[in-house]
């Protein structure tokens, strides 16, 4: 431990009250924690990925780090501050020679951190809505790079998750199924390539958080706060929010809260609309699982690490390729959609669905959204079809089914993602739309038909439009109408018919059987 940290764990280093301190470290920083506020003081290190070897490096990347954290938590990161020398009497304030900058931050409790915070049940359910929320709106006002900009290009991307693995290799860690996961990072982003140039073409890529896991981030007053955002390399904040996304989307399965990783996910496709990045996801999903992967092989290097330490972090970097291997074989999927009038029970059975892991897209949310008037408009908005004020016009339904929902539904699928298209599916023309998408796709599929008296479809829609909190428009016009141009379900249809509490789409949705 050098003179500089020894000065600093001693409570007169600093110009307010302090009763001890305690020190984190990780491999690129030193963390004081004093009571009420904490202290960064970054590592003079060159690890080829990050470069704080001088003290100039140092002060600008905490310049950046309240700049970029400051978007996401301005509460916690409350300003620069100068540390005086010689180092090995360093304090806050008073005289003597700037030596080093400290980002000062609102210090929290450890037991706050969200792994902390889930291991203990401590997490509810509308917090992480919130969070997914606040990350769309996020990532739909984060800084947008232009097709000039050198960040987001196909070899800007394949960079890092290449160098994952040449580290591991480096530090004698390197799996014995390495080859195969380096070709198959290679080979799958040559095939989503054009996906990539065009996501980058529309402004897709942003200056993001960059480092999105559970361990940057805190419970703070029933608010997931997100903090610590990856200052120190360009190339690896300004990237596809899906990427940024996946992290998190990782990191929640690799603890075993998969439920709410694809809570999280349905959540942040719903505000922000960008279900055109799905097909993304896989791959974004295997390289940060490389990367912590990396992270806890560079751990396993630290000289002062203690031994009992060392199985843990062993048994840690072997779950991380795991999750990596499974993240390159994504698992088979099915698509389901619904079938009936306004108020027949759709969403209540497709949210059934959507909380065993299945992509909830609602054809009621997808029509304001047409409209600008639903979440953030983080997603490539869909061309509108005229300028129709009513939203259920035949035009505005033709282009919802068959542009917006068959797309999205398309790009989940591809990404390995079980989804239900919950709609009113009335035309049978538009039915067989997403049965010939299951066709082709070569993937189970399902009708889930409701079917109530009128009298209670249309209590319901009262009841919903009373209380306000519902997307949907429909009114008993709307079902009057419906019923007007409904047509049933043929027998052929009838053959695909399934039911809510059906074990398949809980355990194994690639049971259904292929149209």
């Amino acid at each position: 431990m050098n003179s500089l940290v020894r000065a600093l764990l001693d409570p007169a280093a600093y110009d307010h009250p302090v009763a001890a301190v305690e020190l984190i470290e990780t491999h690129i920083s030193w963390i004081f924690l004093t009571g009420h506020f904490a202290y960064k003081l970054k590592k003079p290190v060159n690890l080829g990925f990050v470069d704080f070897s001088t003290p100039e490096l140092r002060r600008r990347c905490c310049e950046e780090e309240l700049r970029l954290n400051r978007r996401l938590a301005a509460d916690l990161y409350l300003g620069l501050r100068d540390l005086h020398g010689p180092p090995e009497r360093a304090h806050l304030g008073g005289e003597g020679p700037v030596i080093e900058a400290l980002v000062q931050m609102r210090q929290f409790q450890q037991r706050d951190l969200l792994p902390e915070a889930l291991s203990r049940g401590r997490v509810k359910p509308e917090q992480i809505d919130r969070l997914a929320d606040d990350l769309a709106h996020f990532h739909a006002g984060a800084a947008q790079a232009s097709p000039a900009d050198p960040w987001g290009t196909p070899e800007r991307v394949l960079e890092p998750a290449l160098a994952n693995l040449e580290t591991l290799a480096q530090l004698g860690r390197f799996p014995p199924d390495g080859e195969a996961m380096t070709g198959w990072t290679r080979q799958e982003l040559r095939r989503l390539q054009p996906l990539l140039e065009a996501r980058r073409e529309r402004g897709r890529i942003r200056e993001c958080h960059g480092d999105l896991h559970l361990g940057n981030m805190a419970l703070q007053e029933e608010r997931i706060r997100v903090f610590d955002c990856l200052e120190f390399s360009p190339p690896l904040r300004w990237i596809d929010p899906i990427s940024d996304l996946a992290f998190l989307v990782m990191d929640l399965q690799q603890r075993c809260h998969g439920e709410l990783a694809l809570q999280l996910l349905n959540r942040w496709l719903e505000t922000g609309g960008d279900h055109g990045s799905l097909p993304l996801l896989p791959w974004y999903l295997a390289y940060r699982a490389l990367v912590r992967a990396k992270v806890t092989a560079l751990r396993l290097q630290q000289p002062d690490l203690a031994p009992q330490a060392v199985e843990p972090l062993e048994a840690e970097l072997g779950t991380y390729l795991n999750r990596a291997r499974r993240a390159m074989a994504p698992a088979r999927c099915a698509l389901v959609i619904t079938h009936g009038i306004s108020g027949s029970g759709k969403s209540h059975t497709a949210r059934q669905l959507r909380s065993w892991g299945w992509i909830h897209l609602r054809s009621d949310i997808e029509r304001l959204r047409l409209r600008g008037r639903w979440g953030c408009a983080s997603g490539e908005a869909p061309a509108q079809p005229g300028q129709d004020p009513n939203p259920y016009a035949a035009t505005v339904t033709e282009h919802l089914y068959r542009k917006v929902l068959l797309e999205a539904a398309e790009a989940a699928l591809a990404a390995g993602l079980s989804v239900v298209v919950d709609a009113t599916f009335l035309r049978r023309d538009l039915r067989q739309a997403f049965i010939e998408l299951a066709r082709r796709r070569r993937i189970g599929f399902g009708i889930l038909a409701c079917s109530v008296p009128l009298a209670l479809a249309l209590i319901r829609l009262q009841h919903r439009r009373a209380e306000g909190e519902d997307p949907s428009e429909a009114d008993a016009g709307v079902v009057m109408a419906q019923l007007d141009s409904l047509e049933p379900l043929d027998q052929g249809e009838k053959a695909w018919i399934v039911d809510g509490d059906d074990r398949r789409l809980r355990f194994d949705p690639g049971e259904l059987p292929i149209p």
